[in-house]
């Protein structure tokens, strides 16, 4: 097992000790912690740094299978950090500003939302602002059904950016998006569990037990097909459905010809030959 704990080696990966980030790997799960909670885990320049060499060195590491995104303390994010993303970024020159709103971004949701691997959000506390960006790319998404949400920005003088007004539209309706990007009021985990913004909310004595469990369903299916298939999902929204019924022909096609188990023919096998298996109850047999 890699870990980045003392004592502990350090992965062929690139895994090492980062100051705003924390993480740590256990039975496949690479638990990765935003870690200012000093400061509610607010996302500033040395973080979004950080993340993207995180989010490199986890990918490439062979002993993860799923990774789970939270926050240290009682909060997940509360967003970018207002001085130092935002007035301190626009002191330097322009192109110094676009250096550091580009990590952000790369991170926030073009690796996430195009990661290799399953990613959940355990959102344990505070999630304000630019902090729904990553919560969307995610894959999946629990909370705390006390975990606070807002999206503050109209209450000082700007909009949600930084696509933070794409990533409420792609999950929540338009009238829940509507209303709460124009008052900024807060909502519980409870709540956005309704709008669909996260997939479920817990109690938080029982969200790192349910995030667990929900990793380890992940962990049991085949994961070029999960890679396909998770792709997938985000690449058909807005498709027209001739063009869909294509490219997921094509998907398929693509993650056969990927899969090292064959999982396709092992699930007929145990199906069809076998009778050992039950698609609808639970997954094939994976060391068949």
């Amino acid at each position: 097992m890699t870990e980045t704990a003392a004592g502990q080696p350090k992965s062929k990966s690139g895994l090492r000790d980062w100051s705003c980030v924390k993480v740590e790997i256990a039975d496949g799960i690479a638990w990765v912690t935003m870690n200012r909670p000093d400061k509610r885990n607010c996302m500033n320049p040395t973080m979004n740094d950080e993340m993207i060499e995180v989010l490199d060195a986890i990918e490439l590491e062979d002993s993860v299978g799923v990774l789970v995104l939270t926050g240290a303390g009682d909060s997940w994010s509360a967003g970018m950090d207002l001085k130092e993303f935002f007035r301190d970024l626009d002191k330097l020159p322009y192109a110094q500003q676009m250096r550091g709103r580009r990590s952000a971004w790369q991170w926030q949701w073009r690796m996430l939302m195009n990661y290799a691997k399953p990613t959940i959000a355990m959102v344990n506390g505070w999630c304000f602002g630019g902090a729904f960006t990553p919560l969307v790319a995610c894959d999946l998404a629990i909370a705390a059904e006390d975990a606070q949400f807002g999206l503050s920005e109209i209450n000082w003088g700007i909009i949600p950016g930084g696509n933070v007004t794409r990533a409420v539209v792609a999950t929540m309706n338009l009238r829940d998006a509507m209303y709460y990007v124009t008052t900024g009021e807060t909502f519980d985990g409870r709540k956005a569990a309704q709008m669909g913004l996260v997939n479920e909310a817990v109690p938080l004595d029982k969200l790192k037990e349910r995030t667990t469990a929900l990793a380890k369903t992940l962990l049991g299916k085949n994961p070029t097909v999960l890679r396909a298939a998770k792709t997938a999902v985000r690449h058909v929204q807005g498709m027209a459905w001739e063009l869909s019924d294509d490219y997921l022909m094509a998907k398929n096609h693509q993650s056969r010809l990927l899969d090292p188990e064959q999982g396709r023919s092992q699930g007929m096998k145990q199906f069809l030959d076998e009778k050992t298996f039950k698609p609808g109850l639970a997954a094939y047999q994976r060391d068949a």
